[in-house]
């Protein structure tokens, strides 16, 4: 890391955030086709929000929710100020940032509880069920092209390639700037 580096994403944040990357495509591609695999990457999935939820609790300064959990207020805010080509950049996540991580972490579950639901025999069959799943599995794929575009967009803004950052762990730190 030079001096015009910090380190903000630590290795476990990286290793999960490309990992459920993965395993959510895996599961996306095996819907319809390979249920074992698909199956196998749902459970991947579960192991990997429940990692992200204590790493959320636990983890070094910005894995951790309450750095980057904010207000409605605040999220509204932000989002104003970011499509007015003026929010503020943040070192840890943003706002609108934060609550992606919620609204992903909270469809991501529902979408593997729904599908766990219907392996057993409670729910076996159970159209209702297999609907929840499908909606959760198609309203994720809105929130991760929102996702891909707000950081699309941030990275404009602020000069910076936020998707680099998730894989070296560092974002540029000029001198004097405020480090939200």
């Amino acid at each position: 890391m030079t001096k015009e580096a910090i380190a903000v994403w630590d290795p476990l944040v990286r290793l999960f955030h490309w990992s459920l990357v993965l395993a959510f495509i895996v599961s996306w591609i095996s819907g319809d086709e390979w249920d074992d695999l698909h199956e196998i990457s749902g459970y991947v999935v579960a192991g990997l929000i429940a990692f992200r939820l204590i790493w959320g609790l636990i983890g070094p300064k910005y894995a951790r929710f309450k750095q980057f959990v904010r207000s409605p207020s605040e999220v509204i805010q932000h989002v104003k100020d970011v499509l007015a080509f003026k929010g503020p950049r943040y070192i840890g996540h943003n706002p609108a940032g934060g609550i992606m991580i919620l609204l992903l972490l909270v469809m991501l579950s529902i979408t593997s509880l729904t599908g766990w639901l219907m392996t057993t025999d409670m729910f076996w069959g159970s159209e209702v069920m297999e609907e929840v799943h499908e909606f959760g599995a198609n309203f994720l794929l809105l929130l991760v092209g929102v996702h891909v575009v707000g950081v699309a967009w941030e990275s404009l803004l602020h000069g910076e390639n936020l998707a680099r950052s998730m894989v070296t762990g560092q974002k540029r730190m000029p001198s004097g700037e405020d480090i939200s």
